[in-house]
């Protein structure tokens, strides 16, 4: 029997994905451009039902039900574009092509609009949860021509993971890049939640002077609160545990992180969307620096500053770093829904906030008891402004954002950097003043640029310019270059 789908690309995520469909009901063909690759994994499943394989395009393309419906698990960017490119002429009008890697979301827009002209559909589609969440089950965030939903939802359902009531993590994200728009956007939330949990870490051991054993204990209990978590569960997991000689593990490791980009992907999207992404923005920017690691080793010997002097914390004080770490949170979120519902609104796609956070109660990394709330205050009210104006987000900052003040303020004064708590106090700040200093920024604008401004006693749209080094006469203007 022909199978339903294939996977093209054995590395880790596809080889794991190929399992999970196989052993979910979903007949699978697994296919790598390097036929030895692809021979010996089949050769390591040998009787596993549901799983077939194929070792040329030919055969991939022959083994195939119609419509075919294969899935690129491969690395993104040229690589994508190639591969599509020796497939599209074996194809028939009305084939699905699923990009499921780490892809730009505009590339996704390219690639739909370029088959949709030669007849084929082309499906952008998110994946989180890395090896563990491939095999036993992924959130996913499906989107592009919508002709291929109705064809790869039950396939889909069938390997995502499972929320806590049941429903799969899975729906249609919308049209064009949407899909892999809202992956790059988890991403970023990815990177401000890690970013926070590794400033609170970092207080726990500089201002609290605990051993990594402890904080992995302070982090087992909190996953017990509203911060329950998968990000938040692995931390405790990994603290404890010790190298050969019994020293913490995680001291071992050289404090240099890593990126793949999306990351910065979240950031320069913000930036075209003009959205305030300043907290996911410190987080790409601590990334940068801890990779300046003879640069800040070279300066710790010579800059000054206060030390920090660590000391036991009292039972409020460890509250304090549990509820600013809440509250930094859900700042996160609340600018990353902006960005997308502000890039919605730019494109059309029609993507439902709310169904983004249900798909990511489960499977994926940034998966937490938090995400209800979320998906509860755009199904209460699907056009609120920001997250921050849901009932149980005013509440619940009501009883943390002291908190945040306070421990933000004993990191600064102790020397210890915190960039992302930081900058989700200002934006918190921000966001809650009904008027800001961008009116004397305006003044400024307009005196070296005679870029214009408006007047908060004058009706919308009128444009003034003043003569500022003249006699101060005020005009109006037809130009307003804001």
């Amino acid at each position: 029997m022909a199978s339903q789908i294939a996977v093209f690309g054995l590395g880790v995520m596809g080889r794991n994905l190929i399992l999970n469909m196989a052993d979910s009901g979903v007949r699978v063909m697994a296919y790598d451009r390097t036929a030895a690759k692809t021979r010996a994994f089949a050769e390591s499943e040998a009787g596993r039902p549901n799983l077939a394989a194929a070792y040329d395009l030919a055969g991939l393309v022959a083994g195939l039900e119609r419509p075919r419906r294969i899935l690129f698990l491969i690395k993104a960017g040229a690589p994508v574009d190639e591969q599509i490119a020796n497939l599209v002429p074996l194809l028939e009008p009305g084939d699905i092509l699923i990009d499921g890697g780490n892809s730009l979301w505009a590339d996704s827009e390219r690639r739909a609009a370029a088959l949709k002209e030669k007849g084929l559909i082309f499906v952008g589609m998110g994946v989180s949860g890395g090896e563990e969440g491939a095999r036993h089950g992924p959130s996913l965030m499906p989107g592009g021509d919508p002709a291929a939903w109705g064809s790869l939802k039950p396939i889909l359902e069938a390997i995502a993971a499972k929320a806590p009531d049941g429903s799969p993590c899975v729906d249609w994200m919308g049209p064009g890049g949407a899909g892999h728009f809202v992956k790059m956007v988890h991403n970023g939330i990815e990177y401000g939640d890690m970013q926070l949990i590794g400033e609170s870490y970092h207080l726990m051991r500089a201002a609290f002077g605990w051993s990594a054993a402890e904080a992995g204990q302070a982090f087992a209990a909190w996953n017990r609160t509203e911060l329950e978590s998968y990000l938040v569960e692995i931390t405790a997991r990994i603290l404890p545990v010790k190298a050969a000689d019994g020293a913490p593990l995680v001291e071992k490791i050289v404090d240099a992180a890593g990126q793949k980009g999306t990351g910065k992907w979240t950031v320069q999207a913000a930036l075209e969307s003009g959205i305030p992404l300043t907290l996911i923005t410190e987080a790409v920017f601590s990334r940068f620096l801890s990779a300046l690691r003879d640069d800040r080793a070279a300066a710790a010997k010579v800059l000054p500053g206060p030390a920090p002097k660590p000391a036991r914390p009292s039972d409020a004080e460890l509250e304090d770093l549990r509820l600013a770490l809440l509250a930094a949170k859900i700042m996160s979120y609340a600018q990353g829904y902006l960005l997308i519902r502000a890039a919605d609104s730019e494109r059309g796609w029609g993507i439902k906030p709310a169904a983004t956070a249900r798909i990511w109660r489960g499977g994926c990394i940034i998966r937490s008891v938090f995400l209800d709330r979320i998906r509860e205050a755009f199904e209460a009210e699907p056009g609120i402004r920001s997250i921050l104006l849901a009932p149980w987000f005013r509440k619940t900052l009501e009883r943390s954002e002291g908190a945040l003040r306070r421990v933000v303020a004993k990191a600064a004064l102790a020397g210890i950097p915190v960039p992302a708590h930081a900058a989700a106090l200002s934006f918190y700040d921000g966001y809650r003043s009904a008027r800001l200093p961008a009116d004397l920024l305006q003044a400024q604008r307009d005196f070296f640029g005679s870029h214009g401004y408006e007047r908060v006693d004058a009706k919308g749209g009128e444009v003034f310019h003043t003569d500022w080094t003249g006699n101060l006469a005020e005009t109006r203007t037809s130009t307003y270059n804001a």
